[in-house]
């Protein structure tokens, strides 16, 4: 019962502290929740995390948070879905308020404006790891046809400006045949 209680503890904190200290959108939680999960605490391995990540981006909702319920309830069932939920929402709303209570101030402030500039290199920085390690794993496993859906989905995306749900739908369909082609 100690055990279950510490990993329920475990899971909060560890959400609750990448999602306090991830700015950026979705993608910059992943490597951490990564990092987290799978490297430190070794609770799910690399392709279940790339597995998660999928479904996570491709459900309705902020990507880290359908990620955290995703790996909460992969751990823990139904209630580690719930303190998943929890430790990820809970630094976003009260950072959120505390900044639509000061607004005016924050909108107006030069240093603030630099600050949050200066931010988005990170974030660049971090989607792009993410980017790397993902296909990196595609590489590794020489899995041509993700590796050719991948390749085909960017250049769709970026050249002919493809509605990325279309290839959201594209990739799921894709993904399914070849899973029902492979039993």
């Amino acid at each position: 019962m100690k055990d279950r209680i510490r990993k329920y503890l475990t899971l909060f904190s560890s959400v609750f502290m990448i999602s306090a200290f991830t700015f950026g959108g979705g993608f910059v939680i992943v490597p951490l929740m990564k990092r987290k999960f799978v490297d430190e605490l070794g609770w799910i391995d690399n392709e279940e995390m790339l597995d998660l990540t999928a479904i996570a981006q491709s459900s309705p909702g902020a990507i880290a948070v359908n990620a955290s319920i995703l790996i909460g309830y992969k751990t823990l069932g139904i209630p580690g879905a719930a303190v998943a939920i929890l430790g990820t929402i809970i630094p976003p709303f009260v950072i959120i308020s505390v900044i639509s209570a000061f607004y005016a101030a924050f909108r107006d402030n030069r240093i603030i404006s630099l600050i949050m500039t200066g931010m988005l290199a990170g974030v660049a920085a971090v989607v792009t790891d993410v980017v790397i390690s993902m296909a990196g794993t595609l590489v590794r496993d020489r899995n041509i046809i993700s590796i050719t859906v991948m390749i085909l989905a960017f250049i769709a995306l970026r050249l002919f400006s493809v509605n990325i749900i279309i290839l959201i739908v594209l990739a799921g369909l894709i993904g399914y045949i070849r899973q029902r082609a492979g039993r």
